[in-house]
């Protein structure tokens, strides 16, 4: 990790700590750009909009940090890094003249209806809108009619009917903030779809009624804290709104990430990590107490201390696509070698002075309560004094952007053992931990759920009822104990199948832990099987499966990369034969950091 190495033991408490960090994340970066400093190049995988577009992305996104950086003066800064977020600027600002220069070879482009660059031009439009001295300022009247026509292009295209219009609301507010036209009509048919995704409690669905995920705390609500601060003399009714629904989603967001910041892994474009926090950095920008500095700034701080301690970036500094861990089996069509540097809109936060009380106030540990309801992502979240977090989700249906039912569909997802994402349909290639998998008897070619009947979530536990394939039905009942959970499920099939119900799947060889398992076969150490009771027991923790019903336990390897958080796992398991029929089969699952079960 290079010079990176030292995060890992360097303690970020203060703006002067994370400013450096900063430096540290983007300076890697600046070999790679074009000449014309317009285009950034990190790797040669693709994503589904192509080559240019990524490139564009690559460019913009280190400008979710550096913005907010260049919001202050920074004098309490060591010089030399002044001067380097002093050569940042100069950098960015011919990077913007030439990418918005139709004559310049380095030009992005006109714009496609839909066009991936729209969400890139979101990075720039809040830089300019929280420092227009820094570009804005710096161009030509020319230059800056041409900056005009290329952003101002997102008014007259089609865009997608989610988080993406904050994308065309903050163009226009841009506008709004250097004094240019702006479109009254798109802000408002664009604020109007976002009220129409809005369910409770600060929640909204992002675009389809049956997703709620990371989008809606790193997308809509972080945009829209940023509007109610930078409209909130111009539009000051509606940006308290946005306040109010922004404190109230903060008391129920902090249930997603224990007490020391590490956050459950759920749904899709996990690739942006630590961006994950980053609505407690737009809270502070917003003056917006929510759930409590303290709380809101240990939660960001610890979560981006956490992640320095992850092998997510390459031998030269640089992020790479995955989680836990490079991976791009869990990645989605839409995550280009540029894409995790959204991370850095958790950065957020150094746009404000560090006299601020987000970054004066102690921080401060929440008392979780053990069990919380939140009704609008239809979970149950639990939270262990071991510091294990676990969310019982139902009524979640992700679109198909990769591996979309192992991320939303499964029972429950866990902070410290993550979840598996599949490779194949056998039990060691499907990895079904935290699930059912069904196969047609002697087919070897195992299913899980993909969508839902009917579901329901009470204060204690959850019910759904799927179809696993044709002539399966399935109803299940969660019910939450701590590091147990209980398993009901009533099977009706019309045909012979063969069931696997999976615990959670556990490291063999965790980082910077493999304790002489050097050859990476699992060879029975840590397996202790007692009747109807299978527990994987390491120094790093357990996991155990207890079936009441009967079946055949198993502790199956799976195949290397299928968990976002470790390479290489195992999930205890217990199989069964249903004939044609009614049945019932009642688990029992343990899951803790602890080798102590």
């Amino acid at each position: 990790m290079g010079y990176l190495e030292k995060w890992r033991h360097k303690q970020l408490k203060t703006r002067s700590d994370m400013a450096e960090l900063l430096l540290d994340l983007v300076r890697p970066l600046k070999k790679y750009f074009s000449p014309g400093h317009s285009w950034l190049k990190l790797g040669y995988t693709k994503a589904a909009y192509g080559e240019k577009a990524a490139l564009m992305e690559g460019f913009a996104r280190p400008l979710w940090g550096l913005g907010p950086l260049w919001a202050q003066d920074n004098r309490e800064l060591p010089k030399e890094l002044q001067q380097e977020i002093l050569e940042w600027q100069l950098f960015y600002l011919e990077g913007v003249k030439n990418g918005t220069n139709p004559e310049h070879e380095e030009y992005w482009g006109d714009l496609l209806d839909f066009d991936q660059k729209m969400v890139e031009m979101a990075s720039i439009a809040s830089a300019v809108c929280l420092a227009p001295q820094v570009i804005w300022d710096r161009l030509t009247p020319e230059e800056q009619k041409r900056f005009y026509h290329w952003f101002n292009q997102i008014n007259e295209r089609e865009v997608h009917p989610n988080n993406w219009r904050y994308f065309r609301i903050l163009v226009n507010t841009m506008w709004r903030v250097v004094g240019q036209k702006w479109d009254k009509q798109r802000m408002k048919e664009d604020q109007a779809l976002i009220e129409d995704c809005y369910t409770e409690h600060g929640w909204y669905f992002d675009g389809t009624e049956h997703q709620i995920d990371y989008y809606i705390p790193f997308a809509i609500q972080f945009y829209s804290l940023l509007y109610s601060r930078f409209m909130e003399k111009e539009d000051s009714e509606y940006c308290t709104l946005l306040k109010q629904r922004a404190a109230e989603f903060s008391w129920e967001f902090i249930y997603w990430f224990d007490h020391d910041g590490n956050e459950i892994p759920f749904g899709r474009s996990l690739t942006y990590r630590f961006a994950h926090s980053a609505f407690f950095a737009a809270m502070g920008f917003a003056e917006n107490e929510g759930a409590g500095y303290g709380t809101m700034r240990r939660l960001l701080l610890s979560n981006i201390r956490q992640w320095m301690n992850r092998p997510i970036f390459d031998r030269e500094g640089i992020l790479t696509i995955g989680y836990g861990y490079p991976n791009l089996i869990i990645s989605d069509r839409y995550n280009a070698p540029g894409s995790p540097y959204w991370c850095l809109k958790a950065f957020y936060a150094l746009a404000l002075p560090a006299s601020h009380p987000f970054w004066t106030q102690p921080e401060e540990a929440y008392g979780y309560a053990p069990l919380k309801m939140l009704s609008a992502p239809h979970m149950l979240i639990s939270h262990c004094a071991d510091g294990h977090v676990q969310a019982f989700v139902t009524g979640q249906k992700g679109k198909c952007f990769g591996c979309s039912d192992a991320k939303y569909e499964k029972f429950v997802y866990s902070n410290y053992f993550g979840f598996s994402v599949g490779r194949g349909s056998s039990l060691a290639e499907g990895a079904f931990d935290s699930t059912l998998a069904v196969s047609l008897a002697e087919d070897d070619c195992y299913r899980m759920k993909r969508s839902l009947k009917d579901y329901h979530v009470t204060n204690q536990q959850i019910w759904m009822r799927y179809q696993m394939m044709p002539g399966v039905m399935i109803e299940t009942t969660l019910i939450p104990n701590g590091p147990w959970h209980k398993r009901v499920h009533l099977i009706q099939t019309d045909r012979p199948i063969d069931i696997a119900e999976g615990g959670f799947a556990i490291p063999l060889e965790p980082e910077n832990v493999v304790k002489g398992r050097l050859s990476g076969r699992f060879e029975g150490d840590g397996l202790r099987r007692e009747g109807n009771r299978l527990f994987v027991e390491f120094d790093w923790g357990t996991s155990g499966i207890v079936t009441v019903t009967g079946g055949e336990l198993e502790a199956v390897q799976v195949l290397a990369n299928t968990n976002v958080l470790y390479p290489l796992t195992i999930i205890p398991m217990v199989k069964r034969r249903l004939e044609p029929g009614t049945h019932t089969m009642i688990t029992l699952i343990f899951g803790s950091p602890s080798s102590r079960s």
